[in-house]
């Protein structure tokens, strides 16, 4: 079976692939953020301002002065270090505050995802995947089964494909024969994309090639959930694509 997601690659790795493949996204992009020079001098907390400062404190739930202090740039980086975020020196930048806004969507989805009534709710048992919150349910008519949780959909140019798809094709221990890596809890809805869980953080970027990535938790759940000729509905747009 040839699928089209890819692991999450390291740090290094990833900033050097998405710089050379053009795939810098103004929402989700994770590890091209630049430091300031103060970075290389060795100020790790207290110095590093960014201008997204008072916006993170506010979120973190910090006094929201504005101002760097080296508990305010400790709780942003332990944000970043949770949410795969790198470099991770807490400076507020855009990337950490764009993560920091899909959170706060997600965290806001609560126990009713489908607030909105996009995914259908006359179909049985379905998986739901909202491209633009990046979050996925299991729900059985209007009645909440699983989730919301947290994914990472594909990245520009490699979109995870919208529309009502079925569960078609369920491997556990699967591996990517057009990238030779491990796509555990494979469950394939449309061609070659899936739900199957990463070993990384599900907030980086800049995406998969295509496959619903989730948290290895997440992932088994969904294994014991679903089985073929589940319908799966995609719906939204990723921010970036």
């Amino acid at each position: 079976m040839v699928s089209t997601s890819r692991r999450i690659p390291r740090a290094r790795r990833g900033i050097a692939y998405a710089a050379a493949a053009g795939l810098v996204s103004p929402l989700l992009v994770v590890g091209v953020q630049s430091a300031p020079a103060a970075a290389a001098s060795g100020s790790w907390c207290g110095g590093l301002q960014g201008p997204y400062q008072k916006q993170a404190e506010r979120f973190l739930g910090r006094k929201a002065d504005g101002r760097q202090s080296v508990g305010d740039c400790r709780a942003i980086r332990d944000f970043q270090r949770a949410h795969g975020i790198h470099p991770q020196y807490g400076y507020a930048g855009p990337v950490t505050w764009n993560v920091m806004k899909l959170v706060k969507q997600q965290k806001a989805a609560g126990k009713n995802p489908n607030r909105a009534g996009k995914c259908p709710v006359n179909k049985g048992r379905i998986a739901c995947v909202d491209l633009t919150r990046q979050i996925s349910w299991i729900q059985d008519g209007r009645k909440l089964v699983k989730g919301p949780v947290p994914v990472r959909t594909g990245r520009n140019k490699f979109e995870t494909r919208t529309g009502l798809h079925r569960v078609y094709w369920r491997h556990k221990d699967h591996v990517s024969s057009l990238y030779d890596v491990p796509m555990p809890y494979s469950q394939f809805f449309d061609g070659g994309e899936a739900f199957h869980s990463i070993d990384g953080s599900v907030w980086s970027a800049p995406g998969s090639h295509g496959c619903v990535n989730m948290r290895p938790a997440d992932a088994r759940s969904y294994w014991k959930l679903l089985r073929n000729g589940d319908e799966v509905y995609v719906y939204g747009r990723k921010a970036g694509t």
